[in-house]
C-alpha cells in the first residue's frame, strides 16, 4: 500500500523564528562567501602556491556571485602580501628601438619621473644661462683672441705686399683673392685690356707668387683654426658638464639604492653634455617663417627622450594588486605601442609604449571572464605565451601576426609574477582540456563553485547574514522573520531539494530588489511574506504566457487531457518546457496499443523522427522489462505502439518511461487507469523507478489542469520515490494536499504504481511463475501467452497454407 506524501513532505517550511530576530536589520551583515568551502580551499592552496603553472581556474554557474565574492577573497588575502615595484620605461641611448625596463620600489616611479622632468628642465635654463654669460663669451674670447691677432697681422702683411707689387688684396665671395691695382684702386676692366701682353704676364707671374704665399699662410691658419675649434669645443663640453654637473649628482645620490637608475642618470648626462647644442638657445617662431613651428617641434622631440614614461604606478597600491579585466582585448591585456601624426607621417617612441592589465597585475592578481577571453581575437593566445615565458613582451599585434613589415619598437622584456584567475562555466573548464594543451599545463588548480549548499542551521545563520549584507549595500527594505523564511524555502525550490539551498545569489538579490520594490509601494516598514510572494507571482506572471495559453487550449478541449474517469491504455504524462527565463510543466496524454506480432514495442515518435535518444532508450527498456518479467524462455509474441498524443515537438528524456509502461500494461490487462492520476519516472529494466528533475513544475502544471477542470479529491501525481526530497511546491499545491483535494504518490516500484492507478493489485509471483489470479501482472502474463498462442495458430496455419500451395504446385508440373 503505497502511502500518500504530506503537505510538509511536498513543501518543507521554514520556521521564522530560526532567525532569532524580528528583521534583517537586527543581523550583522555578512561578507564574502559562503557555502563553498571546496572552492575556497582549492583558491587559497592555488593563489598561496608560488610555482609556475598554479593558475586557477574557477568553475561554477553564472549568478553564484564568483567574480564580486572571488575578487573581496582576493583583495583581503593581497592586503597581506607586499606592495610591488612600479615599472618605467626609459630611452636606450645605445638603440633607440629598443627602450629600456626600470624597476624601481613602489611609489618611487612617480618621484624618478618628476625628478627627471625638473632635472631636464632645470639642465636646459641653466645651458642657457651658462652659454649666453659674459664669462662664457670672456672665456672664449681668451681662446681666440691671438689666433684672431695672428690671422689679422697674416693678412696686413699680404695686403702690404700686394700693394707693393701693384696688387690689393680683396674678399669675395668665393674667398681671398689678389686684383691688379692702379693708384691704389682696383684696375678696371678697360685699363686691364688695354695693357700689352708682357705687362699682363709681369702681372699675372707676380700675382701666382702672391697667391702661392697666401694659400701657405690660409693652411697654417686653417690648421690653427681647427685646434682653436677643438678646443672650443671642449670647452663647451666642459661648461656644459660643470653646468649640469650638480643636478645629476643630487639625482645619483637620490637613487644611489638602485643601479639600474644611477647608470641610467649617467648616461643621460652624458648625452646631454654630448648634445648640449640643443640646449642652448629656445627657438622663438617668427612671422613668416614656416620653419619656425617645425624647429619647435623638433626640439621638443629631441627633448623627449629624457622623460621617463611611468608604465605602472603602485603607489596608491596598498599590499598586491587584484585586477578585473573586464574587456581582455590583446592590447587591454598585454600592452600596446601607440602612434602619433606628425607632418602626414606616424611616429612612435618609448613615451607611447602603454601598459595592459597585465602590467598592473605584476605581483599581484588577475581576473578574467573565460568567454570574454576566448571571443577577442589573439588575447588567449597572448596570455598563454606570456605565462609560459614568463616575461612581458609588449609588441604591436600587426606585427606578431606578420600583417606589419615596417620596423617598430621593441621595449625590454619585464619579468612576471602574477596569478591568473579564470573565471567561467564547467562546459569551457572541460572543453580546453580536451582541446587545449597548453590548459592544463598553466592552470592546474579548479576551483568549484557549487550551485547549491546544505540546509544547515549554520548556512541559514550565514544566508540570512548575506541577506542582511544585501539589503545593507543596495538601500533596500529590510526584511521581516517572516519573509526571510519565504526567501529560504523559495531558495531550496530553486535548488530542487528541500535540504538544500541555492547559492545563486543573483537570483536571491532580484526576489530582494522585487520584494523591497512592492513594499515601498505598500508603505510597509519591512518587506513582508506577502510582498515576498508578490514579488514571485510577479515574475512568473512576466514570463508565463506560453504556459497561460497551453493551459487555456486544454480548457477548451483542443489539447486533449482527461482529468477524471478511467481509461484503458491512456495515462497522463509529465513533461517540462524550458523557456530560458521560465520554466512550466504540462501534462502529455500517452496511449498505447497492442496486438499480435513480432515486432515488440514500437516508439511511434522515433519512428516519425520526433523522438531524441534519450527516450529511445527509454522505450527499449520497457521491452527488457516485459521479456524479463511475463515471457521468460518464450519468445515475445506482441507488437505494442507508444505514442505521445498531440506532440508535434521532438520527445526526449527517459522521465515518461514509467509513464509508457504503465499505459502498455494497463492495455494488455485490459484494466482502465484513473485519468486524474499523472505519472512521471523513469525505469530500469527491473521495474525500479527513478528519480527525474523537474518535479516541482510538473507537479504544479498537472494541478493547474484539474483546478480548471475542477478538483474532486482524487486527483494527483504519481512521483519516484527518490524525487521526494525535491518537492518544494508552491504553497496554494501544498494546501490542496492538506485539505484532500490533491495527492501526491511516492512509488519505488512499477507494481506500487500500478496498484495506485488501476486499483487492483500487482500480484506476486508464484512458485510456478505465475502471479496471483485476478492481479494486474497475472492478467499481463495470460493475455501475452493468448498472443504467443494466437501467433503459433497464426504461424501453422500459414505453414500449412505454404505447404499445401507446394504440393499444389508440384502435380500442376506433373
Amino acid at each position: 500500500m503505497v502511502k500518500e506524501l504530506t503537505a510538509e513532505q511536498v513543501r518543507l517550511q521554514c520556521t521564522p523564528t530560526v532567525f532569532k530576530c524580528d528583521s534583517t536589520e537586527e543581523l550583522r551583515p555578512k561578507d564574502g562567501i559562503i557555502g563553498q568551502d571546496r572552492a575556497l580551499s582549492a583558491l587559497k592552496f592555488g593563489l598561496n602556491i608560488a610555482k609556475p603553472g598554479f593558475n586557477v581556474y574557477v568553475s561554477g554557474l553564472a549568478g553564484t556571485g564568483r567574480t564580486t565574492a572571488i575578487k573581496s577573497f582576493m583583495e583581503a588575502l593581497a592586503a597581506r602580501k607586499e606592495t610591488p615595484s612600479d615599472w618605467c620605461y626609459v630611452h636606450n641611448f645605445r638603440d633607440s628601438y629598443c627602450p629600456h625596463a626600470l624597476m624601481v620600489p613602489a611609489g618611487m616611479g612617480e618621484a624618478l619621473r618628476r625628478d627627471m622632468e625638473v632635472a631636464i628642465d632645470n639642465a636646459r635654463r641653466s645651458l642657457v644661462q651658462t652659454f649666453t654669460s659674459k664669462e662664457y663669451a670672456q672665456r672664449r674670447e681668451e681662446i681666440t683672441e691671438d689666433f684672431n691677432k695672428k690671422r689679422a697681422t697674416v693678412f696686413k702683411i699680404l695686403d702690404k705686399k700686394a700693394r707693393e707689387k701693384g696688387f690689393i688684396l680683396q674678399a669675395t665671395p668665393v674667398g681671398v683673392v689678389f686684383v691688379p691695382a692702379a693708384d691704389g684702386e682696383p684696375m678696371s676692366e678697360e685699363a686691364y685690356n688695354s695693357l700689352d701682353t708682357k705687362e699682363k704676364e709681369a702681372l699675372k707671374k707676380k700675382q701666382d707668387e702672391l697667391t702661392g704665399e697666401l694659400k701657405e699662410q690660409i693652411a697654417r691658419l686653417t690648421t690653427e683654426q681647427s685646434a682653436i675649434d677643438k678646443q672650443l669645443e671642449d670647452t663647451d663640453r666642459e661648461v656644459a658638464g660643470y653646468s649640469i654637473r650638480q643636478l645629476f649628482e643630487k639625482l645619483r645620490e637620490k637613487y644611489g639604492q638602485l643601479p639600474q637608475v644611477v647608470a641610467y642618470l649617467k648616461e643621460v648626462e652624458q648625452d646631454i653634455v654630448a648634445n648640449f647644442e640643443q640646449f642652448r638657445a629656445e627657438p622663438k617662431a617668427q612671422d613668416g617663417d614656416p620653419l619656425a613651428s617645425m624647429r619647435e617641434v623638433a626640439q621638443k622631440q629631441a627633448l623627449r627622450k629624457y622623460e621617463v614614461n611611468l608604465l605602472v604606478d603602485n603607489s596608491e597600491v596598498k599590499g598586491a594588486p587584484v585586477i578585473l579585466e573586464l574587456n581582455p582585448t590583446f592590447s587591454n591585456l598585454l600592452g600596446r605601442i601607440e602612434k602619433e601624426a606628425q607632418f602626414g607621417a606616424l611616429s612612435t617612441d618609448f613615451t607611447m609604449i602603454k601598459g595592459g592589465s597585465l602590467h598592473h597585475a605584476n605581483g599581484g592578481y588577475l581576473v578574467v571572464r573565460i568567454e570574454d577571453i576566448l571571443t577577442n581575437f589573439q588575447s588567449w593566445e597572448g596570455l598563454k605565451r606570456t605565462l609560459r615565458d614568463g616575461k612581458l613582451a609588449i609588441e604591436e599585434l600587426g606585427e606578431r601576426l606578420g600583417y606589419v613589415v615596417s620596423k617598430s619598437l621593441r621595449p625590454e622584456p619585464i619579468p612576471l609574477e602574477v596569478k591568473v584567475v579564470l573565471i567561467g562555466e564547467p562546459m569551457f573548464y572541460y572543453m580546453l582540456l580536451r582541446l587545449d594543451l597548453d590548459f592544463k599545463e598553466l592552470f592546474k588548480v579548479k576551483a568549484d563553485f557549487d550551485s547549491r549548499m546544505d540546509r544547515t542551521a549554520a548556512n541559514l545563520k550565514d544566508y540570512a547574514a548575506v541577506i542582511c549584507r544585501i539589503c545593507h549595500s543596495e538601500g533596500l527594505k529590510h526584511l521581516s522573520s517572516g519573509a526571510l523564511a519565504q526567501i529560504i524555502e523559495h531558495s531550496s525550490r530553486l535548488a530542487g531539494d528541500q535540504k538544500k539551498l541555492s547559492a545563486l545569489f543573483a537570483d536571491i538579490a532580484d526576489i530582494l530588489r522585487e520584494a523591497s520594490f512592492w513594499a515601498e509601494e505598500d508603505k510597509a516598514k519591512h518587506i513582508e511574506g506577502r510582498h515576498v510572494d508578490k514579488a514571485i507571482e510577479e515574475k512568473v506572471y512576466r514570463s508565463n504566457l506560453i504556459q497561460q495559453r497551453i493551459n487555456e487550449m486544454i480548457d477548451d478541449g483542443v489539447i486533449m487531457i482527461d482529468a477524471q474517469g478511467e481509461k484503458v491504455g491512456q495515462v497522463n504524462g509529465l513533461a517540462v518546457i524550458d523557456l530560458g527565463d521560465f520554466a512550466f510543466g504540462r501534462p502529455s496524454r500517452i496511449t498505447a496499443s497492442v496486438g499480435v506480432g513480432r515486432g515488440g514495442l514500437i516508439d511511434i515518435e522515433r519512428e516519425a523522427k520526433l523522438g531524441g535518444r534519450l527516450h529511445t532508450k527509454g522505450v527499449m527498456i520497457l521491452n527488457g522489462y516485459i521479456t524479463d518479467r511475463y515471457v521468460g524462455d518464450i519468445p515475445l509474441s506482441l507488437s505494442a505502439r507508444l505514442v505521445f498524443e498531440q506532440s508535434y515537438d521532438e520527445v526526449d528524456g527517459d522521465s515518461a518511461s514509467s509513464t509508457e509502461l504503465y499505459a502498455i500494461l494497463s492495455r494488455l490487462a485490459d484494466v482502465p487507469i484513473k485519468q486524474g492520476i499523472a505519472v512521471t519516472g523513469s525505469v530500469n529494466q527491473k521495474g525500479e523507478v527513478q528519480a527525474i528533475g523537474g518535479i516541482n513544475e510538473k507537479i504544479e502544471g498537472f494541478f493547474e489542469v484539474c483546478r480548471a477542470k475542477g478538483l474532486n479529491g482524487e486527483q494527483g501525481v504519481l512521483i519516484p520515490a527518490s524525487n521526494v526530497r525535491n518537492l518544494m511546491l508552491k504553497e496554494e499545491v501544498a494546501a490542496a494536499v492538506k485539505e484532500g483535494k490533491f495527492h501526491v504518490y511516492p512509488v519505488s516500484t512499477i507494481d506500487q504504481g500500478i496498484e495506485v492507478l488501476t486499483g487492483v493489485k500487482a500480484g506476486k509471483r508464484l512458485k510456478g511463475g505465475s502471479f496471483e489470479a485476478g492481479s494486474i501482472n497475472d492478467l499481463v502474463q495470460k493475455r501475452l501467452a493468448s498472443l504467443a498462442e494466437k501467433l503459433r495458430d497464426f504461424t501453422r496455419g500459414e505453414e500449412k497454407e505454404g505447404k499445401a500451395k507446394a504440393k499444389g504446385g508440384g502435380n500442376s508440373k506433373e
